[in-house]
């Protein structure tokens, strides 16, 4: 399939599509609505058709490949001129988060179609310019590109919880941005320490300098290099013990912002991990695992207690999601091919799963305005469609076999069991403890006596909610047997992350980090640098 500008029109049609409703002088609240979901219809629809046919099964390397360039930086050691290109990519691995961010923004349009009243030019302008942020992150190949991106998608989010979230959204949303810009000045140092060492941005150019053994990082450079990348990950994953600003922005931010959060924007930590940290800091990544599986572990079983303790129920939703994501990170430091494969899988199922969770937790509130379990009881009986969804979304989440939650679990525990059986026994705890908190939130808020006279007259889901939830629910269902679909995207590409993280055996010297690092161009022994030839505007060798 031809390349051309696919990519690219992916990232900026939100956009385009942002300017419009910016642009529009009507007030006509149904008409800005309409033009959304049909720019975010059209996005999902050409990321399926596109990418599933850009990607083909069992490929290894980027496919659909943009590289321009795009700012002259000017001389650098040997090369004459450097750029920061604009180079897009895509592979196995962030082939589906892109078609799960595009999905996720179309149901978060739809689920905020009543719900919203207030500034909803302005809010549907957020939401389409997230959706770049996050596409831009997931399809970038080079660093700056990445990291600008990563910065664009913290503003549409900041204003989606700061104005349209609930009481204390002004907090919450500070303490996002607070927590998240930290972790992205460690990231954007350790880039530019990349850059001043390779004289490059571009992510397939220095990894293939670590490769062929022409950039050579001494053991205390690469751990420094190694804490500034995935310390700013695991915030944004958030890992135990970084954790602590997700619940208040999740239980603060609208239902949109809550599905967003957590279908797409935490994965964004845990691509970032299998992206950067494993292939450009193997020796570091492996010294650092078991500390890392540690605290994944205590952030399986510490988000599975919490929630079970939880008088909120999105505030329930909220601490899953740090124990699911445990899963996650637990399977990419396993370092088997298996456990990234399920990583990636467990990413998609948490999307869909999470996502679906919110949504009902969010077709709660707009009937009763409470988050609180107190609150409820009972609603089976007025409302049995919508408890028959929850129940459905529930089980998925939990790791009910035959549904997608399932495959990753199970995936991500037998590839961890394969390097590390003690792991997987303490990991495995999680599944138990989840089913506890879900099953015992869904029997007190569903079941039993209505005790709040109020809730005798709540309407079932309406037309446009059943359509969301069915499509949730045949999703969920599809990824749970069809799951080869997705797996056979994503073999090649897991194995390409393992396959990367190989280094030529060379010897550390005592230098200074600085010193040891070879000059761009500089022969080092055995490999010559292949720097300056991929630093022009030639594309990079495929691996």
């Amino acid at each position: 399939m031809p390349a051309g500008p696919l990519l690219s029109i992916l990232i900026f049609l939100p956009a385009i599509g942002a300017l419009a409703l910016l642009l529009l002088r009507s007030n006509d609240h149904e008409w800005i609505r309409r033009l959304a979901f049909a720019v975010s219809l059209a996005e999902f629809i050409l990321s399926l058709w596109w990418l599933l046919r850009g990607v083909p099964l069992g490929s290894t390397g980027y496919q659909l490949e943009e590289l321009h360039p795009w700012i002259a930086l000017g001389a650098h050691g040997s090369l004459t001129q450097t750029y920061i290109n604009y180079h897009l990519g895509v592979d196995g691995i962030s082939l589906f988060l892109v078609i799960l961010t595009t999905f996720l923004t179309v149901v978060s349009i739809l689920c905020s179609w009543n719900s919203i009243q207030k500034r909803v030019k302005e809010f549907f302008i957020a939401l389409l310019l997230l959706e770049v942020g996050v596409v831009g992150v997931f399809l970038s190949v080079d660093l700056f590109l990445f990291f600008l991106f990563w910065e664009v998608m913290l503003i549409p989010m900041y204003l989606l919880i700061g104005i349209w979230g609930h009481d204390r959204r002004i907090y919450a949303a500070v303490k996002f941005i607070l927590y998240t810009m930290a972790g992205s000045i460690l990231m954007l140092v350790g880039i530019l320490w990349l850059y001043n060492a390779t004289g490059t941005f571009d992510l397939q150019s220095i990894q293939q300098a670590l490769q062929n053994g022409a950039l050579v990082l001494p053991r205390g450079t690469e751990t420094l290099l190694f804490l500034a990348f995935f310390v700013a990950f695991a915030i944004k994953v958030p890992l135990f013990p970084f954790h602590t600003w997700l619940p208040d922005a999740h239980v603060e931010a609208p239902t949109a912002g809550s599905v967003m959060l957590a279908g797409v924007l935490l994965k964004m930590g845990t691509y970032g991990m299998i992206r950067f940290c494993l292939p450009l800091f193997p020796d570091a990544s492996h010294r650092f695992a078991p500390a890392i599986a540690v605290l994944a572990i205590i952030g399986i079983i510490y988000g599975a207690l919490v929630a079970l303790v939880q008088p909120n129920l999105k505030k329930l939703v909220a601490y899953s999601s740090v124990s699911h994501l445990g899963f996650v990170v637990l399977g990419i430091f396993a370092f088997q091919v298996i456990s990234v494969q399920g990583a990636v899988f467990q990413m998609l199922a948490h999307g869909i799963s999470t996502g679906g969770l919110f949504l009902l937790v969010g077709m709660l509130y707009d009937r009763r305005h409470t988050f609180e379990m107190s609150q409820f009881g009972g609603l089976a009986t007025p409302m049995p469609r919508l408890a028959a969804f929850f129940l459905f979304v529930a089980l998925s989440s939990l790791g009910l076999p035959m549904l997608n939650g399932f495959v990753g679990e199970f995936l991500i525990l037998l590839g961890t069991y394969q390097a590390h059986w003690n792991w997987a026994a303490w990991a495995a705890t999680g599944v138990i403890l989840s089913a506890c908190y879900l099953l015992w939130s869904y029997q007190r808020v569903f079941f039993g006596e209505i005790t709040v006279e109020k809730n005798r007259t709540l309407a079932d889901v309406s037309a446009r909610e059943r359509w969301i939830l069915v499509t949730v629910a045949v999703i969920t269902l599809w990824m749970g047997i069809g799951s080869v679909f997705i797996t056979g995207r994503t073999a090649a590409a897991s194995q390409s992350v393992i396959e990367q993280m190989t280094r030529p055996h060379r010897a550390y010297d005592a230098r200074t980090p600085l010193e040891a690092t070879p000059e761009v161009g500089q022969q080092t022994s055995g490999s010559a640098s292949a720097i300056p030839k991929q630093n022009s505007l030639e594309r990079p060798g495929t691996r």
